[in-house]
């Protein structure tokens, strides 16, 4: 069954002066300021675009890597994704780097990498973001 999620921002003004709010409307979880210096300089209690996609990128790919170490007979005890969306003024959305820890008893190094690296290729964050660079390092606790 497929399903639709949905959020919405309202904004005043212009681009570098203006400001705006990100309202989660799927899940009710509220809404987060946004605004052009949180985007290109420093955040300042604001979100942006490229952290909202880290944010969903970082849990696409837990779910994923997740699913398949479960699937192969490894079930994780604990995974800690990190996401960095990093972005150019001008230039755009320029590679994502994702850094994945994992706690996963009876696996090696080796088999948690591919594993890993099937997550980041297969999530579909990560099919979205397939026009964009997408590396990775992996560390097995």
């Amino acid at each position: 069954m497929a399903t639709t999620r949905t959020a919405h921002t309202v904004w005043s003004g212009n681009l570098k002066e203006g400001a705006g709010q990100t309202s989660f409307d799927s899940s009710g979880i509220g809404s987060h300021p946004v605004s052009w210096a949180a985007r290109a300089e420093e955040p300042h209690g604001r979100t942006s675009p490229e952290e909202l996609i880290a944010a969903a990128h970082s849990a696409c790919f837990s779910m994923a890597l997740s699913n398949g170490l479960d699937s192969a007979g490894s079930p994780p005890s604990r995974l800690t994704t990190q996401a960095e969306v990093t972005f150019q003024p001008g230039t755009g959305i320029t590679g994502v780097h994702l850094t994945v820890e994992g706690e996963v008893p009876g696996i090696d190094e080796a088999a948690f990498t591919a594993a890993a690296e099937d997550a980041k290729a297969n999530c579909p964050v990560s099919q979205a973001l397939s026009g964009t660079s997408i590396t990775l390092t992996t560390k097995l606790s």
